[in-house]
């Protein structure tokens, strides 16, 4: 028995010596002066917010190819790159967007999907445009007009979930197209015009869909469009989009790899991912028009780069692969190519520690999205406690936040991907002030708290790629069955 006890005492001392080697070791390289350097340059106005397709698009690539490089670590294996060239579709915003009823003429549409589009023909009004409102209607060759969202639920975000489904019962009917109804704010559809009448892009070799299909929202805020319809049940419209123009666009992905120092476990990839795109130059607010992407997502980009400084000195058991998207403010464009055309085996990547971030309100957390659905919880939450940090999950499930980062295009092919945000208990007001807003700027960061976060997530990249149990998903969970065919588990 004595022998026993000294034995599991000698055990505890080795991990202990091992845990304390490597907070030392994260502690030597995560530098809180660096973070800000990082953070104010590429959060800067002369990078205009990092738009995807963007000149200063592609000098945020380089610059993160570039500190891969000084850090050393090793570029794309068959190319000699840290860049992986992405080639999208780029459709601009329409010049001119018009909806005419009889009097009523609204010219604040957002283009959720549509080419440049001149009809003049009938609408039917078919409530909120879902399956059991086409029962005995003929819409063939019509459009569909409806009520944004659902009855049970008109929230932005589901009324977002909905579109989809939508489009598919008006095609399937023979409808033209689809145009909803909404009455917005003034802040919050210029936030949808900002979104929805820029830029859209999608990857180039995806199979696109070549239809003809529209869909709009109007925003109908005096509701004399929905009256009116409400009344007639079918009417005759006018709807003009002009100026959509199609062409190529060239961005790039950037990648680097750092080798595992065990023999066997090298061959399992953990990825560091994080997005550096943002929403580039919008409509001008109090004389600023430059949406600088600090949180999102200079933040995250900044936390992939202190891992890659971290592993690159002091290699663990698992082998990395740092992957910094474009796109991702695009539809997830730059992770959506990349799982497509990946430089190492999907197979071989066991684990996507992906940061992304909107904003924060509780400087004591780090709110990681789908903490509890992988079997690496504790080696996260062992991590932020040692920096003084709470791990906490998803605390707004309605968001849908673990399906709106890039780490949704690993998870759907099984690899367990959660996501590492700053703290926030909410998506209340201390985070919409700057989620894609002009505030969020480099100079409204606390970074006493990045400082923590930072080294937290690098100890909880450690503990994971060193941990000799492989991460899985917890068994029940969505992704959980994707995961057992992509290992043949």
């Amino acid at each position: 028995m004595k022998k026993l006890l000294l034995l599991s005492l000698f055990f505890v001392f080795i991990s202990s010596i091992h845990a304390q080697n490597d907070i030392e070791k994260v502690m030597s390289t995560v530098s809180k002066s660096e973070i800000e350097g990082h953070i104010y340059f590429l959060a800067s106005d002369e990078l205009k917010g990092r738009q995807t397709g963007t000149s200063e698009n592609k000098i945020a690539a380089q610059y993160l190819a570039n500190m891969l490089r000084s850090y050393g670590v090793k570029p794309i294996p068959e190319t000699k790159s840290y860049l992986q060239p992405v080639t999208l579709k780029s459709i601009s915003g329409a010049t001119k967007t018009v909806f005419k009823l009889d009097s009523i003429k609204l010219e604040q549409i957002f283009t959720i999907n549509s080419d440049n589009v001149n009809y003049n023909g009938n609408a039917v009004f078919l409530n909120y445009g879902l399956e059991e409102d086409y029962n005995n209607v003929d819409v063939k060759g019509k459009f569909v007009i409806c009520i944004v969202g659902s009855s049970k639920n008109k929230e932005l975000r589901q009324a977002f979930s909905l579109t989809e489904e939508k489009k598919e019962f008006a095609k399937k009917n023979g409808a033209l197209g689809v145009i909803e109804m909404c009455n917005l704010d003034h802040k919050t559809a210029m936030q949808m015009e900002h979104y929805f009448n820029g830029t859209k892009m999608s990857v180039a070799n995806k199979e696109q869909d070549t239809s003809d299909f529209t869909y709009l929202w109007i925003n109908d805020t005096n509701e004399s469009v929905s009256k009116s319809f409400i009344e007639k049940k079918e009417a005759k419209i006018e709807i003009i989009v002009e100026g959509i123009e199609n062409s190529t666009i060239n961005s790039q992905n950037v990648v680097g790899i750092v080798e595992g120092s065990d023999p066997e476990l090298k061959n399992e990839y953990i990825i560091y991912s994080a997005h550096y795109d943002h929403v580039g130059i919008g409509k001008a607010i109090e004389n600023d028009s430059i949406y600088n992407g600090a949180r999102d997502n200079a933040v995250g980009t900044v936390t992939v780069l202190s891992a890659a400084k971290n592993i690159a000195r002091y290699p663990t058991k698992r082998s990395a692969l740092f992957i910094l998207f474009t796109g991702e403010e695009k539809g997830l464009l730059g992770s959506k190519w990349y799982v497509e055309n990946p430089v190492i085996p999907l197979k071989n990547m066991v684990y996507c520690f992906n940061s992304d971030n909107g904003g924060y309100n509780d400087t004591s957390k780090a709110t990681i999205i789908g903490l509890g659905r992988t079997t690496a919880k504790k080696d996260i939450t062992d991590a932020t406690t040692q920096f003084g940090l709470e791990a906490i999950d998803d605390p707004a499930p309605e968001q849908g936040l673990f399906d709106r980062s890039d780490n949704v295009n690993f998870a759907a092919k099984g690899i367990p991907a959660p996501t590492f945000s700053m703290g926030f208990t909410a998506f209340d007001e201390e985070i919409t002030k700057y989620y894609h807003q002009v505030t969020d700027n480099p100079d409204s960061v606390d970074y006493d708290y990045l400082y923590k976060f930072f080294q937290s997530y690098v100890l909880a990249c450690r503990n994971i790629a060193n941990n000799p149990n492989t991460p899985f998903w917890i068994e029940g969970d969505k992704y959980y069955e994707a995961g057992k065919r992509l290992y043949q588990k």
